[in-house]
């Protein structure tokens, strides 16, 4: 399984989870087969790239993505390109990964996302 992090620096299992998902500088990617840790930074139309975050994630191959907070259409976006969300973690990222597989980080859904970014359905599309 590979597990996205957004992270708020430079990345890495000592970075901190970054507050807002479209916010994050990186995204921390951590693979449970074999320990490998990659950053990715955050190239989206968020920091005046290309492209919107669950893109970017989805071409790392990631199969879980575990967050602190993260809007509605974000959450959409990831779950249609196939990829679980988690919410609600914070801390140090290698934490976050322990946590997560003691099972104790909340799958995300639209009830939980971030209040602050909540738009009607049309506004979507």
């Amino acid at each position: 399984m590979r597990i996205c992090i957004p992270t708020e620096g430079r990345g890495g299992l000592d970075d901190y989870v970054c507050e807002h998902f479209g916010r994050a500088a990186s995204f921390t990617i951590y693979d449970t087969k074999t320990g490998k840790v990659e950053v990715i930074p955050n190239t989206s139309e968020h920091f005046g790239g290309f492209g919107k975050p669950p893109e970017i994630i989805a071409k790392t191959g990631a199969d879980v993505v575990i967050c602190g907070n993260m809007g509605p259409r974000a959450i959409l976006m990831l779950q249609q390109l196939g990829i679980k969300v988690y919410s609600g973690a914070s801390g140090r990222v290698r934490d976050v990964i322990r946590l997560f597989r003691e099972g104790k980080i909340a799958e995300a859904s639209l009830e939980t996302a971030c209040k602050e970014h909540r738009h009607p359905i049309d506004f979507w599309r």
